[in-house]
């Protein structure tokens, strides 16, 4: 049980931390401490809380959190991990974080909060020499889109297990898999792809369909190549070691775990919440080419000889989801998701980013939507990705959270990348030389700094800001 929980605890790991209420920011009520003064209050509907050791060194980090489904708790946080934040105030940074005012995708709300807070502080304190942004999942993608949108404010970014492929080509991929599963597995239910108005019925539909093919060869082959189309990684237990690469049984039940467990309330209950917000569906499928999706997923030979066993006909499904009902996006609500937010990749500050390859929920191909967008805006030197072999998602480590945090301090005091600082053997050394403490994942797994030269493969459905829309 403790296992599994760690598994899909990942999930949330950077969605929300505790805080308390306080009065309104015109008069903030700070709590001392000898090294430490600590403030929390609310900007509107969004709590903040801000940290300020006694001795600042004038760097500000900005902490943006992840996804909180609608409707649940949304509390202020200004780092992922108490242990990370003790390191942090006892290195002279400050933190600051905001709740956003609205849970879901909350981008546009991120944005206006976030920057609130950095007028807050100014006005509370003083002027920082410097901030940095940074933040996990949602947050990632947040504090990407903060140093796009408001490049002067801020010095660097690091995004964590980041949504870099940006909001439009996420719920894409997201409407692809749930299109597979309806026409493969269930294509006379009742299950809504879009226009959800029942969101809790609609996944508990989902899930029905789901349990039903997952109990058979036929059905389990089918799942892997709804994986596939999302090139899902075949590792889900971060306790766990990662799957042979012909085992092709052990990759399908990890891609299992991540559409059940944790990407289906995304593409059949938490879309509601976008449409909504949207004023209507972002997403389409209009002229995608599935057998091309297959083509060049990574999990292709799993899903070539997991048909084979089960006596399916590959060809004929992609040929039915080729043949099936697509679906359009309201221009509109294209155009929102656009906004909040696609990348251009004309960075101006630096941007470090790291993730674990066995994510499949910001797959680590995301990296390589980011990587394209900026190198055809001619800005790669400003960018560096790292990458942990671990499952999970944003399944770091304080040791190797810390590392990305002092590899981009010395990006920026010294005006260059460093070289072989970056290399996976010196971030580990590195990372280890920290102490035992600090090895923990998610609070109480235990697990050595994991740094690896990892090269993901291309994301399924990449869209650049401002392309066009089919209609």
């Amino acid at each position: 049980m403790r296992r599994a929980f760690l598994g899909v605890a990942m999930v949330v790991l950077a969605a929300c931390a505790p805080s308390t209420s306080a009065p309104p920011p015109h008069n903030p009520t700070p709590s001392a401490s000898p090294t430490t003064t600590s403030v929390s209050g609310s900007i509107g509907a969004a709590q903040y809380r801000i940290e300020i050791p006694a001795t600042w060194n004038g760097t500000l980090f900005l902490y943006s959190h992840g996804y909180v489904a609608p409707g649940r708790i949304n509390l202020a946080t200004d780092s992922p991990a108490p242990l990370i934040s003790s390191w942090l105030l006892g290195e002279g940074y400050a933190m600051a974080g905001s709740s956003y005012s609205s849970t879901g995708w909350a981008i546009e709300d991120a944005f206006k909060d976030q920057i609130a807070l950095l007028d807050l502080f100014t006005r509370s304190f003083s002027k920082p020499k410097r901030v940095i942004a940074w933040g996990g999942s949602l947050g990632g993608i947040i504090t990407a889109g903060l140093v796009q949108t408001y490049p002067d404010r801020f010095s660097g970014a690091i995004p964590l297990c980041g949504v870099l492929a940006g909001g439009v080509a996420t719920w894409n991929a997201g409407l692809d898999g749930a299109y597979a599963l309806k026409t493969l597995l269930a294509p006379t239910s009742q299950l809504r792809l879009v226009g959800i108005t029942d969101p809790q019925a609609n996944a508990e539909l989902a899930a029905q369909v789901f349990n039903q093919a997952a109990a058979t060869p036929q059905g389990q082959a089918r799942i892997a190549l709804i994986a596939a189309l999302g090139d899902l990684p075949g590792w889900f237990d971060p306790t766990g070691p990662q799957p042979a690469p012909t085992d092709y049984a052990g990759q399908q039940a990890a891609q299992a775990r991540w559409e059940s467990q944790v990407d289906f309330p995304f593409e059949f209950q938490y879309r509601a919440e976008l449409e909504q917000r949207a004023g209507g569906n972002p997403s389409w499928n209009v002229g995608v080419d599935y057998a091309q999706q297959l083509a060049i997923s990574s999990n292709q030979a799993e899903v070539m000889a997991l048909y084979s066993g089960a006596g399916l006909d590959l060809a004929a499904d992609l040929r039915a989801l080729n043949a099936g009902t697509r679906i359009k996006a309201d221009p509109n609500a294209a155009a929102y998701l656009d906004r909040f937010v696609s990348f251009d990749g004309n960075l101006s500050v630096p941007v470090l980013t790291m993730h674990t390859i066995g994510d499949g929920l910001v797959v680590p191909q995301d990296e390589t939507a980011y990587s394209d967008v900026v190198r055809a805006a001619g800005k790669q030197d400003l960018l560096r990705q790292l990458f942990v072999h671990r499952a999970g998602h944003c399944a770091f480590s304080a040791a190797e959270t810390i590392m990305a945090i002092e590899a981009m301090v010395a990006r920026l005091d010294s005006g260059n990348w460093g070289g072989p600082a970056l290399a996976p053997a010196t971030l580990n050394d590195a990372a280890l030389s920290l102490g035992d403490n600090y090895q923990t994942v998610g609070g109480f797994l235990k697990s050595l700094p994991a740094f690896e030269n990892f090269t993901p493969g291309p994301y399924p459905r990449p869209f650049e800001k401002g392309s066009p829309v089919p209609t």
